[in-house]
């Protein structure tokens, strides 16, 4: 890909990032297109957002993911935000306008519904056991609920930071979605196996199991995963988390994060190229049979 005075910088903020696919990703999609765009990963802390934010209107950025922990802080920051992105509380794409304005979406919910979607994974009419309250997991709460999900019942800590943010959603959620929505403790005893008995989807939308804790995980053991239970975890590094592990063992139709961060990315390219990134090439490329697990299509 050639580099010239006309390319333009897109970008992912957030730490760590030095796990992420994305520059690989996004490069070969502009690389095959023949666009002027230039992506890059950059380390950085909650503190340093405003300045860089600043700086990135100055210099023509054009836009740029977000993750961890930036996804909230970016808010106010945003001269709009899309529906899902204000309902959510959370932020992982930015478009910078020429006009210097900054607008802010979230694509990770529709980005985890396409990846269901490819994998086999039905949803809708369904009830979704969702773990998990910050931006992926209030992202695919909004989401779910908008696009037919029969119940879904989150968790949260008491004491979670998140806990107000995910009541609020749940209630502006409940005066537009038809969903089922209730709101568990982990702390509650029970709760979570009581929730998980008539469920058809677990989903780990929090870092629990991330690297480099690979052995942490939300559930206590594999007691919980009954048959007829897909499970999903928005976590693809490692490829194979400890409940995906468990999951599998049990025989249950599971997906990982690759899914979903390929169909997200392909959201946020079309909001700042308006082309479609070709999807297939890249899953050929980078993630078609890459720590696969049974009964999936697609990981």
């Amino acid at each position: 890909m050639d580099i010239t005075g006309k390319t333009r910088l897109i970008c992912l903020l957030g730490s760590p990032v030095e796990h992420s696919l994305s520059p690989q990703m996004h490069n070969l999609a502009f690389q095959t297109l023949g666009l002027p765009y230039s992506y890059m990963a950059f380390d950085l802390r909650e503190k340093a957002l405003p300045e860089v934010l600043r700086a990135f209107r100055s210099m023509g950025v054009r836009g740029c993911n977000l993750t961890m922990p930036l996804k909230n802080a970016v808010l106010p920051f945003c001269d709009s935000l899309s529906p899902a992105a204000a309902l959510s509380g959370a932020v992982n794409t930015l478009v910078f306008e020429p006009d210097g304005s900054l607008h802010g979406y979230t694509t990770d919910g529709a980005g985890f519904l396409r990846a269901l979607t490819a994998s086999g994974i039905p949803y809708r009419g369904r009830k979704l056991v969702l773990l998990g309250t910050g931006g992926a997991g209030m992202a695919i709460l909004v989401q779910a609920a908008l696009s037919g999900a029969g119940e879904i019942a989150v968790f949260v800590r008491e004491g979670s930071r998140f806990r107000a943010r995910a009541e609020a959603c749940l209630r502006a959620l409940s005066a537009r979605s038809g969903t089922r929505l209730s709101l568990h403790f982990y702390e509650t005893a029970g709760a979570l196996a009581h929730e998980l008995e008539t469920a058809a989807l677990l989903v780990n939308a929090s870092n629990v199991g991330m690297e480099p804790n690979t052995e942490a995980c939300l559930l206590p053991d594999a007691s919980l995963l009954h048959t007829g239970l897909a499970v999903a975890d928005v976590i693809y590094s490692p490829r194979r988390t400890r409940l995906l592990r468990m999951a599998e063992e049990r025989g249950l139709p599971c997906m990982n994060g690759l899914s979903m961060l390929l169909y997200q990315g392909a959201e946020a390219f079309r909001l700042w190229t308006g082309e479609e990134m070709p999807v297939e090439l890249i899953d050929e490329r980078y993630f078609r049979n890459t720590g696969e697990i049974p009964g999936t299509r697609r990981l």
